[in-house]
């Protein structure tokens, strides 16, 4: 059961008052609720990622989960003699790109931008968790980039959209950046570095310390975010411990101990744990939670149902956080792309 009533939060006509929002891994977990509710609240959401095939799946799916609930919704209002407003689906729209690649994610960015003249939530959700030590094309280790390289490319390359949002649509609330981030951020070693690559084995231990920081630097980007853009509302999100998402997939795999892992996953998740429907509910709250603003929550970090907490004192750390930025808008150019100032 959802421990946030996504019923009080703002329902849109796309009709008359016309939302869009970009998702990154919204056709599986977490993302595939967060993306059911924006689409039943009314959003124009465009589901990016890899595969053409498993997100048209997801769409055709999702579709018709939404139209059961609104169908459920408008019987419960006749049985009831309720005059509530109409509810109005929005649009589902892929997006094809690949944090794994860089210009994948400027592709993307120039098609979005292509089709769309404004940008009222970008939700940096997907990623990869506890994998081998691989490094990407763009040769940044692939937590790294998945997590946080990547999310920062295709945030930067659509602040200007963002803004334009902002301007033009000043009556409104503003547009916002939802990072998904996570407990295991708390894994980021003291002294912070975004050099040290931490390729040592055994995979068992160093693999959580990379996705410690990748996590870490995450929350670093909102929080510099937040004070270089201040037309924007960024905010971190722990969704709480999603134990049933593809995340895991590379464990529960692994030959003979694979078994064991999985034994261990779902024991933890019983009684840890919270599905992917609750787990989407802090998404959805700081995604449409009017309540929030840019003078009391811009850079704040969320916990489960939408909870607000305190990161890690490396995450908070603002001299670790304005390094980070640092680092990746160098670590760009060296590759041959601009972030501007």
């Amino acid at each position: 059961m959802s421990s946030i009533s996504t019923d009080s939060l703002p329902y849109f006509d796309p009709a008359v008052d016309r939302r869009v929002a970009l998702i990154t891994g919204g056709n599986s977990g977490i993302g595939y609720y967060t993306v059911l509710q924006l689409y039943l609240h009314g959003y124009v959401v465009y589901i990016a990622g890899r595969s053409r095939s498993r997100v048209l799946k997801s769409i055709k799916e999702l579709k018709e989960k939404a139209n059961t609930i609104t169908k459920d919704y408008e019987i419960q209002n006749a049985n009831t003699n309720l005059t509530s407003p109409k509810r109005c689906l929005g649009e589902l729209v892929y997006l094809e790109i690949d944090l794994s690649s860089l210009s994948s994610v400027i592709a993307a960015v120039d098609t979005f931008s292509n089709m769309e003249s404004k940008l009222n939530l970008l939700i940096n959700n997907a990623g990869a968790m506890a994998v081998p030590y691989a490094l990407t094309r763009d040769n940044f280790e692939i937590q790294l980039q998945t997590n946080f390289v990547s999310p920062f490319l295709l945030t930067t390359k659509l602040l200007p959209l963002l803004e334009r949002t902002a301007d033009l649509y000043p009556s409104t609330e503003p547009p916002r950046v939802v990072y998904l981030s996570s407990i295991g951020h708390k894994f980021a070693i003291r002294f912070f570095s975004l050099n040290t690559s931490f390729n040592y084995r055994p995979n068992l231990l160093f693999t959580w310390l990379r996705y410690g920081m990748a996590k870490t630097a995450g929350i670093h980007f909102m929080k510099m975010l937040a004070l270089r853009n201040p037309k924007i509302l960024c905010m971190s999100v722990h969704p709480g411990f999603v134990m049933n998402t593809n995340l895991f997939t590379y464990w529960t795999r692994l030959p003979i101990i694979g078994i064991l892992f999985w034994c261990f996953f779902q024991i933890f998740g019983y009684f840890l744990g919270v599905s992917n429907d609750e787990g989407s509910d802090a998404i959805i709250k700081c995604c449409l939670e009017p309540k929030l603003s840019l003078e009391n929550d811009n850079g704040k970090y969320f916990v489960t149902g939408g909870i607000e907490a305190e990161p890690s004192k490396v995450a908070s750390n603002m001299d670790y956080a304005a390094r980070t930025w640092i680092w990746t808008v160098h670590e760009l150019s060296e590759r041959g792309i601009t972030i501007p100032n």
